[in-house]
């Protein structure tokens, strides 16, 4: 599965998926993302520091995205993080309903393990809301450990962050 850095030709059908995908959220009770976050402002700051990766279909069309940094919310200070510095981040991951349980969320896993190795990090870090059962099965099946719960501002419930030791 070819994964590449996204362009702002790709921001339409990033956006796309973003709809799609709060529509599924709402449906189970799952206010992760809405209509404040994530926006197309935040993609195209992704895009711009090369952050953002995008899997494409040979056809062209985009299956998923997340964006691969080293940027940690304040709100994972708190947390019993087991591996030091550095590490990197997975956020604003997703992958178009059209193409869920092709293992596009797995290459992007791995694809975010790849980048950290190549950057030397000793560990990823993620989170995702408690309400969002299917990204934190894959994340608990890639490998990724629960380190403790934490709260964003506006959400009513917690999100559970993530580490994989490398």
């Amino acid at each position: 599965m070819p994964i590449r850095h996204a362009t702002a030709a790709d921001l339409p059908a990033i956006m796309h998926i973003v709809r799609e995908t709060i529509a599924i959220m709402h449906e189970s009770g799952n206010d992760q993302w809405d209509h404040t976050y994530p926006t197309p402002g935040d993609f195209l700051q992704d895009i711009a520091s090369g952050t953002l990766h995008v899997d494409a279909a040979e056809t062209g069309s985009l299956r998923g995205f997340a964006c691969i940094n080293s940027c940690e919310p304040e709100e994972y200070a708190p947390l019993p993080w087991q591996t030091d510095p550095p590490s990197l981040v997975i956020h604003r991951m997703a992958v178009s309903p059209a193409f869920r349980r092709e293992g596009i969320g797995k290459a992007l896993l791995d694809f975010a393990e790849t980048k950290a190795s190549e950057a030397t990090a000793r560990s990823l870090k993620t989170d995702t809301h408690t309400a969002n059962p299917s990204m934190n099965a894959l994340l608990q099946a890639c490998g990724y450990r629960p380190v403790g719960r934490i709260r964003f501002k506006g959400k009513a419930k917690p999100f559970i962050c993530y580490e994989k030791n490398l």
